[in-house]
């Protein structure tokens, strides 16, 4: 490990003191939001236990469905380990809403790589929505990144059955809607059509402001564990809040009708539990690191998306690096300065579900975890790395101040 220039981090933290403390503040109001909600749910020690077999009459499963729904202002809650990833429970939450004949709208512009094949935008003949008779359209943001509420009310038809947003840019270069936006474009669909469902991908989002867009009328807000709700205590597992009609319609679509949420085991919730109230806290690590790191990238003259001015509305900090050796030696240098791995060197390759070869760097306790430090990015024009979570904001001050230095090395 190369030696750190403390006094040019401490200078470079001084510069961001405002927005650092603006953080911290975040992180107190939320720490309360969850607090609350587990007092209010009335959260016993008996609940981090589990059950096996069908699970019937798991008070720890369903007392994890009320804090959740509590913590996310929400009617019902669904929070599974057997959501694979927030593409899954995404997934269940389409396929549970639409119906054959049915138009799904993105008010987002093209959704990312993966939920590509679930829509049924490529590959063929594997049980996508398109494949099952559900058509799709989508509206693209402006220029600035937000949404066009004008236009999104044009797209809609008589069959248009789900309007989707989703927060985080995914592989794109634009910052994250805010709740404010969300919260305008869910009223102006609701006026003219309260028969339509609003889905959010909540990725990366959560925490990130004081409301959650279930807050704020959406029918379905979804997200993956392994990222800010987890804490980076959660090994698996996805979430689904909303209104009691959609999320019960995502339980008998994750189940089987009839079933709905009234079965499924799990031998033991603590982690669970425990990874949403440390949540706020750690989400404000990644923010905090977030801030630093746009503003160390920006002095060595790099772009980032937002700046150190901007809010941060998700965890992921976008790095328009402009080369592609620059986007390697990033994420190889990311990788090489996190606590497991940092041995392997990773490599670009044809992961499934994306179209280009990604890189990806993540020296995780939990395989795969987004809200643990990590980078990755697509190989393809302007080349961007994209920065995400930190379980604590020391870790990434002393890691991405070496993946500047190894860039400036290697490049």
């Amino acid at each position: 490990m190369m030696s750190i220039d403390w006094l040019k981090v401490h200078r470079l933290e001084k510069e961001v003191a405002p927005q650092l403390q603006a953080i911290d503040e975040l992180v107190e109001r939320n720490q309360e939001k969850v607090l609350t909600a587990f007092h209010d749910a009335a959260i016993a020690e008996t609940h981090l236990l589990g059950s096996t077999g069908y699970g019937f009459d798991d008070r720890g499963r369903e007392q994890l469905d009320e804090v959740f729904a509590r913590a996310f202002g929400a009617q019902q809650a669904l929070v599974r380990p057997t959501f694979v990833s927030g593409t899954h429970a995404l997934a269940v939450s389409l396929f549970a809403l639409l119906r054959p004949g049915d138009n799904l709208l993105y008010a987002t512009g093209m959704p990312y790589d993966t939920l590509r094949p679930v829509i049924g935008l490529q590959g063929a003949n594997q049980g996508s929505l398109c494949d099952y008779g559900v058509s799709f359209d989508y509206v693209d943001l402006t220029e600035q990144g937000t949404l066009q509420i004008e236009a999104i009310l044009e797209h809609l038809l008589p069959v248009t059955k789900v309007v989707a947003i989703q927060r985080s840019a995914g592989y794109a270069w634009r910052r994250a809607l805010t709740i404010a936006e969300i919260s305008e474009a869910i009223a102006a669909i609701k006026s003219v059509r309260k028969d339509i469902f609003v889905l959010v991908d909540n990725c990366y989002g959560e925490f990130t402001e004081l409301s959650e867009p279930s807050d704020v009328g959406a029918d379905l807000t979804v997200g993956s564990l392994i990222k800010n709700p987890g804490g980076g205590l959660a090994p698996t597992g996805g979430y689904i809040v909303g209104t009691e009609a959609a999320v019960t319609q995502a339980a008998y679509r994750l189940t089987a009708p009839g079933i709905g949420s009234h079965s499924g085991s799990y031998e033991n919730y603590r982690l669970f539990y425990q990874g949403l109230f440390l949540a706020p806290h750690v989400v404000g690590q990644a923010l905090k690191g977030n801030v630093f790191s746009a503003k160390a990238l920006t002095e060595a003259g790099y772009t980032c998306e937002p700046s150190v001015q901007d809010t941060h509305g998700d965890i992921v900090l976008r790095v328009r690096l402009g080369r592609a050796e620059r986007l390697i030696a990033f994420c190889q240098a990311i990788q090489r300065y996190s606590p497991i791995d940092a041995h392997v060197l990773p490599e670009p390759w044809q992961m499934p579900g994306y179209s280009d070869e990604v890189i990806m760097a993540s020296g995780a306790f939990i395989s795969g975890s987004s809200i643990e430090l990590s980078a990755d990015g697509p190989l393809r024009e302007p080349y961007i790395a994209y920065l995400q979570g930190g379980l604590t904001y020391e870790h990434v001050k002393i890691a991405v101040t070496q993946a500047i230095e190894e860039m400036n090395r290697r490049c």
